[in-house]
């Protein structure tokens, strides 16, 4: 089977890079963290990261070290690493509560980045705000497949690769989770 990976101009393919992961040298992890770290955090961020979004990033290559002989390549290594994330996510989840404060935190910083006209960013700051309480309130496992889908752009394929479920399991949990998202924004801001 060929394996899917991304091949830069200045490195060599995924797969080869988890092949020498598995052979223990750690030079290749390094370049799979330059390749993926900032993908990653996103990923781990829009889960609902925020005090612990380093350390979740870094559990996550440190993950790779032990993992990297299972990646079998029916999904891309991005995908795949974004896998390992919600694992260590998962893990690291303690209450809805904090959850909501680490997010309400992100979008502050988000807007701050985009230098907006006062009123724009209170408008933004507002519907972000609707639209996170709103992903919040989705069960993890809706959350995850949301924002491994719809958010960070893997594909259905490559998400129940990722996540260890079922191609069609994942389809319904986006088709709920975009349902509930839907029905939530409706409520809240009709």
């Amino acid at each position: 089977m060929t394996l899917p990976a991304r091949v830069t101009e200045a490195g060599p393919a995924d797969a080869e890079l988890l092949e020498r992961v598995v052979k223990g040298e750690l030079d290749a992890l390094g370049v799979l963290f330059e390749r993926y770290h900032q993908d990653v955090r996103r990923f781990l961020l829009r889960l609902g990261a925020q005090a612990d979004l380093d350390d979740l990033a870094q559990l996550t290559f440190l993950e790779v070290i032990s993992a990297a002989r299972n990646y079998d390549g029916r999904c891309s290594a991005r995908a795949w690493l974004l896998g390992i994330a919600a694992t260590m996510m998962r893990r690291r989840r303690r209450s809805l509560a904090r959850m909501a404060a680490r997010v309400a935190s992100w979008v502050t910083w988000h807007q701050e980045q985009r230098g907006e006209t006062p009123s724009e960013t209170f408008e933004g700051r507002e519907a972000e705000a609707r639209f996170f309480r709103a992903l919040e309130r989705l069960s993890p496992k809706k959350r995850e497949v949301f924002v491994m889908i719809a958010l960070e752009g893997a594909s259905g394929e490559e998400a129940a690769v990722a996540l260890e479920v079922p191609l069609n399991t994942i389809w319904t949990r986006l088709h709920h989770a975009r349902k509930e998202l839907r029905y939530e924004l409706r409520e809240e801001h009709p």
